[in-house]
């Protein structure tokens, strides 16, 4: 076969000249090499480049830019630096507007790979644009790390654990980065022991911090390697004389050094439990691990156009699925008759059971389990739910739910989705009983080739 032939001849360090055709799924640039496909990081359509092979595949080859030999059109002559340095600014290098277009590309491109029924008739409405496309992010997760004897403080290189020192970030808030900044600062004097990767010791691995945008408040949570926090006292102190704008510290404990970032018990030190942001006129708390979406004035245009995606009636029972501290379904609750939320993380629920008492709504019921578990449930119990959101993680939806959803079909089902390709793959198994409206991409993560989907399906 011609591809085989073809990347048997080649070898990692070869080059060759190419064009870059689109974006693929993962936001880098595509080309085709002999009808070989070819994936370049950081590549543009109507890039002409010297591509370097930096893996060879039987099917398809990795590339790097050896040399740029004309730029496209569409390329962001002002790419900050750091875009060659960190991850979350894999699309720094192209002009906003075009960032836009190609998310709706990327949206198109994994419709294609799974085709769900009928879905090169698909509306794809224009990407919504960003309020704002620097500084938006209200949430960072900085690891820190003792290596050769300096204390660093930032985001991991792409692709890698070498950690890079951070001073500033374009998508980042600057009230977040000066607290970062001073916390470290804090650490350092105190001589706080701060993890070693090499030596598998020291205590302090993370800083988080969550930025209230409505209340310029801040929530900092320390994640540590063991329960005991040397020095804590003498840092919450300082804190609270440095950094006036922090209402709340708290500790998480995760003895692993690899997996996830945060470990199953979490403690407040000081100050208020929850941090407070406004969404739709809505205030909501969130306490340390509560999900919320990270770019704070998008989140009012993106609950905008679920409402009008979902045309909510007096007359609805709404499952609110996937529903974390409960914030879409209670933007909505004085315009329906009940809302159901389910969501697997306990503490997210007592969050949504605060923040509808907190904003008078008395017409939801939560639950704490898996949606493809917890809904089937409800429907034993004769609930009759007649529209749904799902709003999932990049994961997607459960295949136990998707065949709940097809055996009782509803009138409204919309579709809040931060992975295309999951989208897609989740398309297929229910537009046998739905059909797709629309779908409207939201840029929720300017700079990255992330986009959220809405997708409007009705009953068949």
């Amino acid at each position: 076969m011609q591809t085989n032939n073809i990347t048997q001849e080649l070898n990692v360090g070869d080059r060759f000249p190419l064009t870059i055709k689109r974006i693929g799924i993962n936001g880098e640039g595509i080309g085709f090499f002999k009808h070989v496909i070819v994936f370049v990081p950081k590549a543009v359509p109507e890039d002409v480049i010297v591509c370097e092979v930096t893996d060879v595949h039987p099917r398809f080859l990795n590339g790097r830019i050896h040399k740029l030999r004309k730029a496209s059109p569409f390329r962001n002559p002002d790419t900050p630096k750091l875009a060659d340095e960190v991850g979350g600014l894999e699309f720094a290098h192209i002009n906003y507007k075009d960032q836009l277009h190609f998310k709706s590309n990327i949206l198109r491109e994994s419709l294609d790979k799974y085709k769900p029924y009928a879905s090169d008739k698909y509306m794809i409405r224009p990407t919504v644009g960003s309020v704002q496309q620097e500084k938006y992010r209200n949430k960072a997760q900085f690891p820190i790390q003792e290596i050769d004897g300096e204390i660093r403080c930032g985001l991991y290189k792409t692709g890698t654990q070498e950690l890079v020192d951070l001073t500033e970030m374009p998508t980042q808030m600057d009230l977040t980065m000066t607290a970062m900044r001073k916390i470290v600062e804090m650490v350092k004097e105190l001589g706080i022991p701060v993890f070693n990767p090499e030596q598998k010791s020291g205590i302090l691995s993370m800083i988080v911090i969550r930025e209230s945008v409505e209340f310029n408040k801040l929530q900092i949570t320390f994640i540590t390697r063991s329960p005991k926090f040397i020095k804590e006292h003498q840092l919450i102190e300082r804190i609270q004389k440095e950094i006036p704008e922090v209402s709340s510290i708290s500790q998480n404990i995760n003895k692993e050094d690899q997996g996830a970032v945060w470990g199953d018990e979490t403690k407040l030190l000081w100050g208020d439990e929850y941090l407070q942001e406004d969404i739709n006129g809505y205030v909501f708390n969130f306490s340390p691990r509560a999900f919320l979406q990270l770019n704070s004035l998008q989140t009012d245009k993106l609950y905008d156009l679920v409402n009008t995606a979902l045309e909510p009636s007096p007359r609805d029972v709404l499952l609110d699925a996937y529903c974390g501290v409960g914030t879409i379904g209670i933007t909505m609750a004085d315009k329906v008759k009940h809302i159901y939320g389910i969501e697997i993380i306990p503490e997210a629920i007592e969050d949504a059971k605060e923040n509808a008492k907190l904003n008078d709504v008395d017409n939801a019921d939560y639950y704490v389990g898996s949606v493809d578990k917890v809904y089937p449930e409800l429907l034993k119990d004769d609930i009759k739910v007649n529209s749904i959101i799902v709003d999932p993680p990049r994961t997607g939806l459960d295949p136990n739910l998707i065949a709940t959803l097809n055996r009782n079909p509803v009138e409204k089902l919309v579709y809040v989705s931060c992975n295309p390709s999951t989208l897609a793959k989740d398309l297929v198994g229910l537009t046998d009983k739905y059909r797709v409206v629309y779908l409207q991409p939201v840029d929720m993560f300017p700079q990255t080739p992330h986009v959220e989907t809405i997708v409007k399906m009705v009953k068949r």
